[in-house]
C-alpha cells in the first residue's frame, strides 16, 4: 500500500455572499474531487490545538502527526532547517518577511502594510534585496539567509523568543502599533525601508505597477527544533513536495526525503504537474511509503483577498495535481490511499488563518464506498466524521 497527501494550503473558507453563499471550494469546478468523495471517507479534522495560534507550521505539523504541542518551537526554525542554517541552541530564529508599506512621506510607524509578499517577489530579485540589506544590518548579533521570494531568514545569536506579529494578519492597517517592541528590530525594519524602497530593482518595479518589496518584517521567533524520524515513527519511508521552506524544513527534521521540482515557486502558477510526477515517482520507482505534496497557491489567493484566483488555485488543484496523482497510481495497479485536505482556512473575509476545522477526504484504492456527497466545508460537517486532534489525522490515514 502506498500513501499520498495532497495538501491544499488555505483552501479552506468561509461562505461568502458574492457566491451566493458558497465556499470558493464549493464553487470551484473539481471534477476528479467530486468523483473521489463519492468513493471515499469525508469529515472534518481540528488541525489547530486550542490555545495555538493557526498557521501553517501548527497546522501542518499536525496533518503529518506531530502534536504542536509537544514539538512545536516556533516556525522561523523549521525553515532554517530547509535553508541549511545549523542552529546553536541559544540561537533564535525569525521569518524576515520583505513586504510592501505604503511609499510616501509619512514616518514609518504611520505607513501602511499593502502587501506581506511584495507581489511574491522572485527569489532572484528578493536575494538581491536581501544581500543590500546585509551590508548595512547584519552584524555578529544578527544573520541574514536568503529563503524563497518573499520568506527570508534571521538569526538572532543569544536571541529570546519574543511576541511579534505576522504581517498577514494585519495588511491594511497603520502599522505602528504592531512593529516590534524591541527596539533594535524597530530601527533595522525603519532602516530597511531607507534601503530598499529606492533601490533600482524597487524603481523597475514601480514601473511596471508591481509593488514594491521595500521593508523588512520579522515575526514568527523560535528555537532549534527537534522532531522524531517520520520513519521511525510510523515505519513508512516519506518524501515531501513543496517549494516552502517552511514544509522542506519539517521534512528535514522529521528524516524525510526532500524533493525538489523545477518551477515549483509556491505561487498561483506554479508548477502543478512537476509536482504531481514527482510525488507518483517517488512512491511507484523510488521506494517511498509516503508522499506529502504541499501546495501553497490557495492560501496565497486567500491573503490577497482574490475569490477568482482562489477558486483558480483549486482548480488548478483539481485538474493538475490531484486527476494526475489518481490517473497515474491507478494505472500503475499498486494499492494506495490518497487524502485531500487544507491545513487550515484562510478565509477570503479575513486575508489570514483561521482556526476553524478544515474539511479532509481520504480515497482507498481497495475500498471505494458507495456514497452521494461532495468534498466541501459544509458537507464535511454533515458527514459526522470528526478528528478532533489533528495529529491523529495520520493515525486514521494509515489506518493504525
Amino acid at each position: 500500500m502506498k500513501y499520498i497527501i495532497v495538501l491544499g494550503d488555505g483552501m479552506a473558507d468561509e461562505p461568502i455572499e458574492k457566491l451566493g453563499g458558497k465556499t470558493p471550494l464549493e464553487c470551484a469546478n473539481t471534477p476528479t474531487m467530486d468523483m473521489l468523495s463519492k468513493k471515499s471517507e469525508i469529515g472534518i479534522v481540528h488541525t489547530i490545538p486550542d490555545g495555538m495560534k493557526p498557521g501553517s507550521d501548527t497546522a501542518n505539523l499536525s496533518v503529518m502527526g506531530y502534536d504542536p504541542q509537544k514539538y512545536y518551537s516556533g516556525r522561523s526554525p523549521l525553515e532554517a532547517l530547509s535553508i541549511g542554517v545549523d542552529m546553536k541552541a541559544t540561537d533564535i530564529a525569525l521569518r524576515c518577511n520583505i513586504v510592501t508599506v505604503s511609499d510616501d512621506d509619512l514616518p514609518y510607524d504611520e505607513k501602511i502594510i499593502i502587501d506581506h509578499s511584495s507581489g511574491e517577489i522572485s527569489t532572484e530579485d528578493a536575494a538581491v534585496l536581501i544581500d543590500a540589506v546585509k551590508k548595512e544590518l547584519e552584524t555578529d548579533e544578527y544573520k541574514f539567509y536568503v529563503g524563497t521570494s518573499y520568506r527570508h531568514l534571521t538569526i538572532w545569536d543569544n536571541g529570546n523568543v519574543i511576541d511579534l506579529t505576522q504581517p498577514h494578519d494585519i495588511l491594511g492597517r497603520v502599522i505602528g502599533g504592531y512593529l516590534p517592541k524591541q527596539e533594535a528590530f524597530r530601527d533595522m525594519m525603519k532602516k530597511s525601508y531607507d534601503i530598499l524602497n529606492n533601490h533600482p530593482i524597487n524603481i523597475e518595479r514601480a514601473k511596471k505597477g508591481l509593488n514594491k518589496a521595500n521593508s523588512l518584517w520579522f515575526w514568527g521567533a523560535g528555537t532549534k527544533p527537534k522532531l522524531d524520524s517520520f520513519e521511525m515513527k510510523n515505519n513508512k519511508k516519506g518524501a515531501m513536495v513543496s517549494a516552502v521552506d517552511l514544509l522542506k524544513g519539517i521534512a528535514v527534521g522529521a528524516e524525510m526525503k526532500v524533493i525538489i521540482v523545477d518551477g515549483a515557486d509556491a505561487t498561483l502558477n506554479t508548477n502543478y504537474e512537476g509536482k504531481a510526477k514527482a510525488g507518483v515517482n517517488a512512491v511507484l520507482n523510488d521506494g517511498f511509503d509516503f508522499v506529502y505534496i504541499h501546495v501553497e497557491a490557495p492560501d496565497e489567493m486567500g491573503h490577497q483577498g482574490s475569490i477568482e484566483n482562489k477558486i483558480k488555485a483549486i482548480e488548478y488543484l483539481d485538474e493538475k495535481v490531484i486527476k494526475i496523482v489518481y490517473d497515474e497510481m491507478k494505472k500503475s495497479g499498486v494499492d494506495f490511499r490518497l487524502a485531500v485536505l487544507p491545513d487550515h482556512p484562510t478565509p477570503i473575509s479575513c486575508r489570514t488563518h483561521t482556526s476553524t476545522p478544515v474539511p479532509y477526504m481520504i480515497y482507498d484504492s481497495t475500498n471505494e464506498i458507495d456514497k452521494m456527497w461532495n468534498y466541501n466545508e459544509k458537507e464535511g460537517k454533515t458527514s459526522g466524521n470528526y478528528i478532533a486532534e489533528g495529529h491523529k489525522f495520520i493515525d486514521r490515514f494509515f489506518e493504525k
